[in-house]
């Protein structure tokens, strides 16, 4: 039997619709097993009701569950990490799941295999595309063609955390955000861990709850670690440094570590939480 979530961020249920596997734990008006859809827009918010407040986002490609599709808008669980919520039906559809994901900062979708070509749409850093082809070193995909050089197949790892953020550098700060034109905290760990085939929750607090192991305090922080203030992350950049996504500066960028904490003290939001530390990632092999 299906283990029962407490956080209702992860809770696949409303007021009138539950999935499948939720029967016999929680009492619903109708339990629905839910078809895939993928995302068809560039980036698109969920929120936590229709015309709500932004819990995350999704960019082009990611698949969600979809449970009900009521008034133009579906309740849906991403994939990705588990996270519910709504999103317009219109920016959802029965696509085929993608081959390739985007490695460049950002890329276009051109209307001919030509780079001189009019662009369609722009993409963020992790977007998925299923491929129709190829033809003059671009990707046929749906809506046109992406060069293959921002490209690479969907089930390739990264093993390199610090290396994957640091794509996101300069990136403004978004509350909720999760591409390359607008990402928080949380949002910048998870694109990491996930580019690295680490499974990573959407919000800091259920990080810092789920990922790596605790270290004691006074742990000398390593490249690649994880440091947790109440409601923020930060990655280990190297020795006193570190690279986050966030409101002191508006922006995602390096910080001197010590100048961060007694920043954040500052500012009211207490010292670091707690220091965490992932499994060392393999390089794959050449």
């Amino acid at each position: 039997m299906t283990a029962l979530t407490k956080d209702r961020r992860q809770l696949p249920a409303n007021a009138r619709v539950a999935a499948s596997k939720l029967k016999g734990l929680i009492d619903a008006p109708r339990f629905v097993e839910g078809d895939t859809r993928i995302v068809a827009r560039p980036v698109v918010d969920l929120l936590n009701a229709p015309l709500g407040r932004r819990e995350r986002q999704l960019v082009l490609g990611e698949p969600v569950m979809r449970y009900e599709t009521r008034d133009g808008w579906c309740f849906v669980q991403s994939l990705r990490d588990g996270y519910v919520g709504y999103v317009q039906a219109q920016d959802l559809e029965d696509r085929r799941a993608p081959t390739h994901r985007v490695i460049a900062k950002s890329t276009h979708i051109y209307s001919e295999p030509n780079f001189k070509s009019r662009e369609r749409m722009a993409l963020s850093l992790g977007s998925g595309l299923s491929a129709r082809g190829q033809e003059n070193g671009f990707l046929v995909v749906a809506d046109g063609f992406v060069p293959l050089i921002h490209l690479r197949d969907a089930g390739a790892r990264d093993h390199d955390l610090l290396m994957v953020a640091e794509r996101y550098l300069g990136t403004p700060y978004l509350w909720g955000g999760n591409s390359i034109w607008g990402i928080d905290c949380s949002g910048l760990v998870q694109a990491a861990c996930l580019s690295c085939g680490i499974d990573c929750p959407g919000d800091s607090d259920q990080q810092e709850a789920e990922l790596g192991r605790a270290l004691p305090e006074g742990t000398q922080p390593r490249k690649g670690d994880l440091l947790f203030w109440k409601g923020h992350v930060a990655l280990v950049a190297g020795k006193n440094r570190i690279l986050h996504a966030n409101a002191g500066s508006m922006t995602t960028t390096y910080e001197n570590m010590d100048v961060a904490i007694a920043r954040i003290i500052a500012a009211g939001d207490g010292p670091v939480t707690s220091h965490k530390r992932l499994p060392r990632l393999k390089k794959p092999a050449v």
